[in-house]
């Protein structure tokens, strides 16, 4: 009897344990995202130095760059909040697939600066789709 109850209870633990870490994961790449978009959304509205440069580099008026990061805050403000968590996901993979459109503009690396917005969205529906069992229906993974 034993040896039957004991495959259970390590398929129970190792379920268990499997939770924990997809809990945490989804809080450490969640996190993440949100504290580099709120951080990038911040330097937007306060544009100091590197963002007057970085608007002048990629030929967009410094006057977009509050506007950019109200909607940026917005987005985040969105994806943080479980019931709209979707919408600001969708609505920051717009966000930043117009980042990736104005960064093929310059000749800088593709797999570096260019791409790196594509990286943040990866980041943005991982954390959601271990947060999220409507994510995880939308999308199932297959083994």
């Amino acid at each position: 009897m034993q040896s039957a109850a004991q495959p259970i209870m390590q398929v129970a633990t190792s379920s268990g344990s499997l939770l924990k870490k997809s809990f945490w994961t989804e809080r450490v790449l969640s996190g993440l995202v949100t504290a580099f978009i709120v951080f990038d959304a911040v330097i937007h509205l306060m544009k100091p130095a590197p963002v007057v440069e970085a608007f002048a580099r990629l030929g967009l008026p410094l006057r977009l760059a509050v506007t950019l990061g109200i909607i940026e805050l917005v987005c985040v403000v969105l994806y943080v909040i479980p019931r709209t968590s979707i919408l600001g996901a969708i609505l920051l993979t717009g966000y930043l697939g117009g980042a990736v459109a104005i960064q093929m503009t310059t000749s800088k690396s593709l797999f570096g600066e260019i791409l790196f917005p594509v990286y943040v969205g990866v980041m943005v529906w991982g954390g959601l789709y271990l947060r999220d069992d409507r994510v995880r229906t939308l999308i199932p993974w297959r083994r």
